[in-house]
Formats: structure tokens, C-alpha cells, sequence
């Protein structure tokens, strides 16, 4: 942060580096919370960054070269893997604090761009053009030395009500337990709709019995306390029927989740 003549702190200046999902979400609330000025946002793609900016009201650019060299803050937003082939490329900006939004990807990753750096980890599924309430988006932060981590946590506290601290390792295992939580039970819902879709039906049949299965959840002490269903009973004549109705993989996955299930009841994870 600067610091005005009346010696009032102002926000320090952030450049965003990915206009994808994430940024979408992080960038104008930073931006609006006074956590930061964002300056400029950069994507390779034009139309992505120029839409991002324009919520922002800040500059934009598709051209690595053309990005600020002497911002305060640079975030870096982009998939796990486009990130290792980007560093190299970016200004040399030693002075600045350096942040990646990675649940997978250490901090080190970025220690060859300056001495402050670290994480700033949302832990939700962002999409643009999809409002959510981000102060109830747990934010994880890690810093590279104690200074640097307050500064994140000071940041990620002006957008979220939830900020904690992670390193790497613990990341990595709730970005694990994410994938499960979210993107593979996603995926099972797109069977389901699959499924329906062949008999002429849509998933909203379903919507009530996914509202009351999350409900249940939440609700819980634990998910395992509320599980239902044929294999939760061990019920191994529906089971089969099922499987006998199913093409091979969809036949696969329905055996594993099943012995999972089964499994779970036996034995303690």
C-alpha cells in the first residue's frame, strides 16, 4: 500500500494475471472491499480480459510484454497447468507481492519472482455470470514469511469472513476432498440426467430428492450418518438389477460407489 499526504493508507495496486472463473469473482471484490486498486487485468484472450476490466473499470491486455511492471500486487489466476509456463514471462517485479489461487500448487512456485509471495486460495466453484456472496467463501492463505502472511490474511479478511491459514500440503488434501465434494458429484448428476434424459425426463424430477440429500448433509454430523439407498442396506438383489440395466462403464462406476458404500459401513476411514 501507498500512503497519502495526510498519511492515510490507500490501496496498493493489483494486477490479475487470468480472467477465468476465479478471477471473475476475486478481482471486483477485491477491488470493491478497498483491499486493492485493480489496475489492469491480462489474459490471452482479448475478449476475456477486456469483459473482466470492464466490470473493474481498469485497462486490459493480451500481450505478456505489455503487462505493468511496477504494480504492488500481482495475482496470478490460471490453471494448475498453464502456470510453470508463464513465470518466466512475467516482469520482473521483485519488489511486489506475488500470489497464486491455487488449491494444488505450492508457494514456491513463485519464490524466483520476489521474496513475497504466497497463496490466496478460495476453496468454491466459481463461474462467471454467477453471483454468490464471497463473504462466505472460505479463503486460504499462505504467505512466505510471517509479514507476508498477514499481509495476504489482511486482504483475504477484506473479502471473506472466513480466512484460514493452509500450507501446501493440507491445500492439497482439501483440494482432494473438493474434487469429490463437487466436481465428481457434479458428474454424477449429469448421469442421472443422462439416465432420465433416455426416457424422456429431466433432471428437475430430481431437484427435491438433491435439495433433501444435501440438506441431510449439511445437517449431519457426518454425510456417512444420513447414506441411504439399496447399497446401504446391502440390499444385493437391487443392486444387481441395476447393474444388469446399465452400459459397461456407467455398470463399473455404480459397483464401485456401491462396495465404497458397503465398505464405509465396516470400516472407519
Amino acid at each position: 500500500m501507498s500512503t497519502s499526504a495526510s498519511g492515510k493508507k490507500q490501496p496498493g495496486s493489483i494486477v490479475f494475471i487470468g480472467a477465468g472463473n476465479v478471477a471473475s469473482h476475486l478481482a471486483p471484490a477485491l477491488h470493491l472491499a478497498g483491499a486493492g486498486k485493480v489496475v489492469q487485468i491480462y489474459s490471452r484472450t482479448a475478449a476475456s480480459a477486456s469483459a473482466l476490466a470492464a466490470k473493474i473499470g481498469c485497462t486490459y491486455t493480451d500481450d505478456i510484454h505489455n503487462i505493468i511492471p511496477d504494480a504492488d500486487t500481482y495475482i496470478i489466476s490460471l490453471a494448475d497447468s498453464a502456470l510453470p509456463d508463464i513465470i518466466d514471462r512475467l516482469p520482473h517485479n521483485t519488489g511486489a507481492l506475488w500470489l497464486h489461487t491455487s488449491g494444488s500448487l505450492p508457494k514456491e512456485i513463485l519464490s524466483g519472482l520476489s521474496p513475497r509471495h504466497g497463496v490466496l486460495y478460495p476453496l468454491q466453484t466459481f463461474s462467471k455470470g454467477i453471483d454468490l456472496d464471497i463473504r462466505e467463501v472460505p479463503v486460504f492463505t499462505e504467505g512466505s514469511d510471517t509479514a507476508t502472511e498477514s499481509e495476504i490474511t489482511a486482504m483475504a479478511s477484506a473479502i471473506s469472513d472466513n480466512v484460514r491459514h493452509a500450507d501446501s500440503a493440507l491445500r492439497k488434501k482439501m483440494h482432494i476432498a473438493a474434487v469429490f465434494a463437487c466436481n465428481f458429484t457434479n458428474h454424477l448428476w449429469a448421469i442421472s440426467a443422462t439416465l432420465l434424459r433416455k426416457e424422456g425426463m429431466t433432471i428437475e424430477v430430481l431437484h427435491p430428492l438433491v435439495r433433501e440429500t444435501l440438506r441431510k448433509a449439511m445437517a449431519s454430523a457426518t454425510p456417512a450418518a444420513c447414506q441411504t439407498g439399496p447399497a446401504a442396506r446391502e440390499d444385493h438383489d437391487v443392486m444387481d438389477s441395476h447393474i444388469s440395466m446399465l452400459p459397461e462403464e456407467l455398470a463399473a462406476i455404480y459397483t464401485l460407489m456401491s462396495q465404497s458404500i458397503m465398505n464405509s459401513k465396516h470400516h472407519t476411514p
